[in-house]
Formats: structure tokens, sequence, C-alpha cells
């Protein structure tokens, strides 16, 4: 057999491995067809510049994913990470005033959204028990593993605590465990699953507010308890649930068409909001979703021929009614090349982020 033809065999058995691996795969996606709104024009306060290129990094000594940070009234930060590209590898960690590193909890799995309660007990979104709340001293507590109609939370996401105690926190999905793939299994699908929550500690049960979401992500509190934000990660925007008043037990779109994936959101003390993002808009991504074959065949590709989140850091400040105060942009992504979370303290910005190896660091 001749070289020339043994190459054709090759070339030949490669195409078809490739065209059944990626039938096969594709069928493992169920999706939905929505179009996504034209993306805004970044002009006015949404203009780009150039602001968070200044911000500095907190090293994390090895870990990665520190997706959400919480301060204790020590000023000590701490976060969830998890061992580069593995979620299933996770701990809480603690950062001190002096910049050392240490393991705070060892909780398996990576753990996403963290907020302390007025005990000081760490309430945090776990990607093995769900929710659950950390003393002191380590020792995890399971809060709640599923909703009052026995949907799991498999990839809860983000946590917030009002005033009179009561947890309200997001579930992306009852359906799928946290991976990078099933991620993107989630946006491709654009089918409703998960949604916001709220636990209560005195009766420990849960009630759901929004009942399904498009990867349901950051959640905030309002200054007054008022109300609660939701984002809706796949659809650009933020859901706001209404605790008070008229409205209560209403939903309503706080803010919507966003230029970027929106990720975490935090309330300030004037009551204004910060907005983290994942990336900017994916013009591949928007022009995927009116169609069920293109993402189903999108899916079932290998990975370096799916669309790729672009490294962009985008920072917003949000009114507290959801106007646009400022913009902040770092469009390289050579210094922020995602903010999935914002905690402010003493006039500064820490960002987190689901694959970074460190935690961002900017002086307002």
């Amino acid at each position: 057999m001749t070289v020339k033809r043994i190459t054709k065999y090759l070339v030949v058995t490669v195409l078809l491995v490739f065209i059944v691996s990626t039938t096969i795969k594709s069928t493992r996606i169920d999706p939905i067809a929505w179009v996504p709104p034209q993306k805004p024009k970044l002009e006015g306060v949404l203009k780009t510049n150039e602001l968070l290129q200044k911000t500095e990094w907190i090293d994390l000594k090895g870990w990665y994913g520190p997706e959400d940070i919480a301060i204790d009234k020590a000023g000590n930060l701490y976060c969830g990470v998890h061992k580069k590209n593995d979620f299933n590898q996770g701990a809480i960690v603690k950062i001190d005033k002096n910049g050392t590193l240490s393991v705070f909890c060892d909780t398996e799995k990576w753990v996403a959204g963290l907020h302390f309660d007025a005990e000081g007990n760490l309430i945090a979104c776990d990607q093995k028990r769900g929710l659950i709340s950390v003393d002191p001293k380590g020792t995890i507590t399971v809060l709640a593993q599923e909703d009052e109609y026995g949907r799991s939370f498999l990839i809860p996401n983000d946590v917030d605590i009002a005033n009179d105690g009561k947890i309200y926190f997001s579930s992306t999905s009852s359906k799928y465990s946290f991976s990078m793939s099933n991620a993107l299994k989630i946006v491709l699908e654009a089918r409703p699953d998960g949604g916001l929550f709220c636990y209560d500690p005195r009766t420990k049960a849960v009630e759901t507010l929004i009942d399904s979401s498009f990867f349901g992500n950051g959640v905030a509190v309002s200054k007054n308890d008022e109300f609660v934000l939701m984002v809706d990660l796949t659809k650009y925007r933020v859901l706001r649930y209404w605790l008070k008043g008229s409205k209560k037990g209403t939903i309503d779109t706080f803010i919507d068409n966003l230029p970027g994936l929106p990720n975490g959101i935090s309330r300030r003390a004037d009551g204004s909001f910060w907005l983290g993002f994942s990336s900017c808009r994916n013009d591949d991504l928007d022009n995927l979703q009116p169609s069920v074959w293109l993402k189903k065949l999108v899916f079932g590709l290998p990975d370096f021929m799916k669309p790729a989140m672009q490294a962009y850091g985008i920072v917003m400040h949000l009114s507290p009614t959801g106007e646009i105060l400022k913009t902040y942009y770092d469009t390289s992504g050579k210094r922020v090349p995602e903010a999935s979370s914002i905690e402010e303290q003493d006039g500064v910005l820490y960002l987190g982020g689901d694959l970074i190896d460190h935690i961002g660091k900017y002086t307002l």
C-alpha cells in the first residue's frame, strides 16, 4: 500500500471519527431558540475606558476561582477556590490583612457565593452539598439541598442576607452539576431552570421566589430589604423580586440588554449596586441562540472549535433604581480578565473570577 493511499485512509478515518463523535455529543443537549436583543452601543455611560488596568492582584498561591469574596469584621478576605481546571477539588481559603493565605475549610468541591451572617457564620453555596453554613471553626452545617418541590440545588450560585436574617440565594440548575461543559450547555439550551430562593433560619424552610432562571447567578438584597435582585446571565439582565410594598411578591426587570455576561452583584452602603461581568457580549454566541440545530452542532464540536469567553473586564455601578451610573473597563483583559463578583471595603473593590488565580484589588 502506497504512502498516498495510507494517508487517504487515515484522513477518512479521522473524519469519520470526528463526525460520529460530534453527532453523538450533539444529542446530549436539548436547546430552544431565542433571539437576543441587539447589543447596546458602547457610548455615553457605556463608553469604553481602561480604568480597571490599575487593578492590583492578590495571589492565591496555586488556587483558582475566587467566584465570590466575603470580608469578616476584622478585614480578612474569604473565597471559594478550586484546583486548576478541576472543580471537584475545592476549599474556602482565608487571606488575612498581612496577605497570608490559609485553608479555612476543606469543602472538597468548589464553593461559589459567600456571605457572613450576623453571628459570624459564613453562609455559602457549596457545589457538593447545596446551601451551607460554616462556623468560625470551619465546621460545615448543611442548610438546604432542594426546594419545597424536591428540586435539587445542583449549582447553588450566590447568596445575600437581609436585615431580618433571611437568606436569599440563587441556583443555576436542578438538572446539571457544575462543570465548564455543563455551564456552556445551560447557556446554549436557554431553558428555564433553577431560580431565586429564600431560606428562613428560624423555620428552616425554603421558599421559591423566582421559579426558573436563565443561568441564575448573582444575588443582592436592597438597602431597606424592599427587594432582592438576581442576575439572569444568559438573558443579559437583572431581575427584581419585591419583598415589601404594593408590589410585594411580584417580579420585574431591574436592568436588561447589558453589554456583557453579567455575573455577580453586590450592594454598596449608599444603596447603589456593583455589577460584575464574566466577559463582554460574544457575537458568535448571540448569532447561535436563534438556531436550535446550530447550537446542537456547536455543542458537539471539540472544545477548541466552540465560542470562547474573551478576557475582558467590565464593572458597572448601578443606582438603587437600576440606572447605569458609571462603567469601568479593561478591554485587554490583562489586569481584569473577568469580574464574577465585587466586594467593596474602605474604598477598595475586590474582584473575583471563576477561572483566575488571584483576587483583583481596585482602589476607587
